[in-house]
């Protein structure tokens, strides 16, 4: 079984951290084994403000009621909710039975604050989703014309 670090090299938000940094992070995160059908978090809900890495298994992901994709080892999630504190944008069900690494948005910030490169990354990665949120309302406003 790979260790945290290593499950974290998988992730390109931390693809570029030394081996170092990779060990020094990994202490801050948690093991969670989670059942087949859990839900991680549920859309519209403060569910433990913390950010996942999955190392095993695969969950849906389920906005207003709709199944919109799928995530499995190398994945993560949270964190929007991680850095505005605030409700979860979407449901996250367990497929299978699941391992994911977790860490609280405090530690997170701690690491994020000494490892500029992270920080500069996370903020690309989030405006990636909010031009791609933006380009679905608009997609859908179009297709709403007459």
């Amino acid at each position: 079984m790979p260790s945290v670090a290593e499950d974290l090299k998988a992730v390109p938000l931390f693809s570029e951290l030394s081996q170092r940094q990779l060990r020094q992070f990994a202490k801050d995160f948690r093991d969670r084994l989670v059942p087949a059908g859990s839900l991680l978090t549920k859309q519209g809900e403060m569910s433990g403000v913390a950010f996942f890495v999955i190392a095993e298994g695969e969950a849906a992901v389920i906005v207003d009621g709709r199944r919109v994709g799928t995530m499995g080892p190398g994945d993560h999630f949270g964190e929007l909710a991680m850095i505005t504190e605030s409700e979860r944008t979407a449901t996250v069900e367990a497929l299978t039975p699941m391992r994911c690494h977790t860490i609280q948005f405090w530690r997170f910030r701690a690491f994020a604050k000494k490892n500029p490169d992270v920080t500069w990354k996370l903020l690309r990665h989030v405006a990636g989703l909010l031009v791609a949120e933006q380009s679905r309302h608009a997609a859908r406003a179009g297709s709403s014309r007459p």
